[in-house]
């Protein structure tokens, strides 16, 4: 039987995406779902100590809405991507997960993402959650 839980794989590293992640996370959460964030590759390196509080990149898709889209967030007083995180981690059952091969690859250790990040996993191991799941998404 599948598990109330919400999966997401980021790859993405942009504020557009990384916003949605910390939505969902927090609607999952209030929800009374597990979530595991597995992050690779961009993904990854937003968690880098430091790369939240400067972070202001869009999708090259969207780019050019970038100023207005930071400056709408400033004055509706949205808390950043990581904030939210942050508090649907205080919340509830979340876990973020760094991708190991992608830690190999850009030479990191745990110790250089933000203290978010609770571990290093291999794919297997989080295919293998995501699996007894009833929600992947790919961000």
């Amino acid at each position: 039987m599948a598990k109330d839980r919400l999966s997401m794989v980021v790859f993405s590293g942009t504020v557009d995406k990384l916003y949605p992640v910390a939505i969902m996370a927090s609607g999952a959460v209030a929800m009374g779902q597990e979530v595991d964030i597995f992050l690779t590759f961009w993904g990854l390196n937003a968690f880098r100590k430091g790369a939240p509080a400067s972070n202001d990149r869009i999708s090259k898709d969207f780019e050019e809405m970038g100023p207005a889209v930071k400056q709408l967030l400033a004055e509706k007083k949205v808390p950043s991507w990581m904030d939210m995180l942050r508090q649907a981690k205080e919340l509830g059952n979340v876990h973020v997960h760094a991708c190991g091969m992608t830690m190999d690859l850009f030479d990191l250790k745990l110790e250089d993402l933000e203290g978010i990040v609770d571990d290093v996993m291999g794919v297997a191991g989080f295919i293998e959650g995501a699996q007894e799941g009833k929600i992947t998404l790919f961000i």
